[in-house]
């Protein structure tokens, strides 16, 4: 699969979902949720993702469909390797499965061209905890206010 199509296929991810985007749940949607056009996600999750993935330089913020999508980013100890986070907000409730992280990494061969590589085991996982855990502290947060 060619990066073009990967990533047409990751900016109608969120499109395949916005049917299941419900919930019921006030508590957690009351103050949380960020609502446009009859679209909403789930405010701490939304802020959460960009709190987590503040570090990468965005192309794309929706909060309309949900969807953070990053540039690439080198991390300067591994300069020849990159990675690009895509980070869709698929429900309006504050759990794990109205999240969705997909990671693409690349690495430089010695022609210096750029070559998909898999993404370590547990990469994509631990970015899902890294926000759920940020989304929980937030509303942790606005109950102690």
């Amino acid at each position: 699969m060619t990066f073009a199509r990967l990533l047409t296929i990751l900016l109608l991810f969120p499109a395949l979902f916005a049917v299941t985007a419900c919930g019921s749940d006030e508590d957690d949607m009351a103050t949380s949720d960020i609502s446009m056009a009859g679209l909403a996600v789930n405010g701490y999750l939304w802020r959460a993702a960009l709190d987590t993935l503040s570090f990468m330089p965005m192309i794309d913020v929706d909060p309309r469909s949900g969807a953070i999508i990053t540039d690439w980013y080198i991390n300067p100890e591994t300069p020849r390797e990159r990675m690009k986070v895509a980070v869709f907000i698929i429900g309006r409730e504050l759990r794990a499965d109205a999240l969705k992280v997909t990671v693409i990494r690349e690495q430089r061969n010695e022609s210096g061209v750029w070559v998909n590589r898999p993404v370590r085991a547990g990469t994509q996982l631990q970015i899902e905890d890294a926000i759920l855990t940020r989304a929980r502290q937030l509303r942790i947060d606005s109950l102690d206010k």
